[in-house]
């Protein structure tokens, strides 16, 4: 079990590891549009397996599969 301060590190590091992917997905040199196509992202090391388990719970995140999560609160 972790602390709802760890939760919060943890949930921020997600949102901006999907971030900086997301970006780095739009920004090739590819034809056609621009919008990156990713959903979801294997969670950044350094926090313990068992927090991203535990924000699903919450409802932050949605497990996709496979060590892959995305935010819930998108469409």
């Amino acid at each position: 079990m972790s602390t709802e301060e760890e939760r919060k590190h943890a949930y921020k590091a997600f949102k901006k590891r999907l971030k900086l992917a997301r970006l780095d997905d739009q920004s090739g040199l590819s034809p056609g549009t621009k919008t990156s196509r990713i959903g979801g992202i294997t969670p950044p090391a350094g926090h313990p397996p068992g927090i991203w388990e535990e924000l699903a719970t919450e409802g932050k995140l949605k497990r996709e599969g496979h060590g892959i999560y995305s935010l819930a609160n998108e469409v």
